[in-house]
């Protein structure tokens, strides 16, 4: 039996044949919105916005382990392969399941060195993009909304997609000047 970790879309939609799953916990490693998607969120020339870990040494990221059977596992990971295609490279690493158990597992991350990593941004402008990206798998503001309730709803707290999930509500509430472009602000 082998462990597949996920922390973005696979924690609500994991579309992979699996025999168990776990909340679990990833030590070191912080969740954000710096990977772009022309693939699922977004398109060639407008890219949505995605998550991915970064390595911070305080960090904890929740997620969901997926257990799934060696008999499976290759074609499994063969189609996670294509899914997380979009800059995504795979590697193993040490988690703390519910109830204390440690798992090893493989998750996909993207880092700097992908042609796809949009890295830092100031909220507004992280929201502004995910605002207006749509993509084959649906709006932008759906993942991060999704997210954000999976989390919510297993009672985690992740500050930098509950930031991003408060600054888009208020940028829908606030009154838009019909003057005012959709470009998100500099910086």
């Amino acid at each position: 039996m082998r462990w597949i970790f996920g922390y973005g879309s696979l924690v609500w939609r994991p579309a992979f044949e699996h025999l168990e799953r776990r909340p679990a916990r990833l030590r070191g490693w912080a969740r954000r919105f710096w990977q772009g998607s022309t693939d699922h969120r977004g398109v060639p020339g407008a890219p949505g916005r995605v998550v991915t870990l970064v390595e911070a040494p305080e960090a904890t990221t929740a997620g969901m382990a997926y257990r799934v059977s060696d008999d499976v596992f290759e074609a499994v990971i063969a189609k996670l392969d294509h899914r997380e295609k979009g800059g995504y490279e795979r590697r193993v690493v040490a988690l703390e399941a519910h109830g204390g158990a440690r798992l090893s597992a493989l998750v996909y991350l993207a880092g700097p060195s992908n042609p796809h990593y949009l890295g830092p941004a100031a909220a507004d402008r992280i929201v502004a993009q995910i605002d207006r990206a749509r993509g084959p798998s649906g709006p932008n503001d759906e993942y991060l909304l999704r997210l954000e309730r999976w989390l919510r709803d297993v009672g985690e707290r992740d500050a930098h997609v509950f930031e991003l999930a408060a600054a888009l509500r208020r940028r829908r509430a606030a009154p838009r000047d019909p003057r005012a472009s959709d470009r998100p602000p500099p910086g």
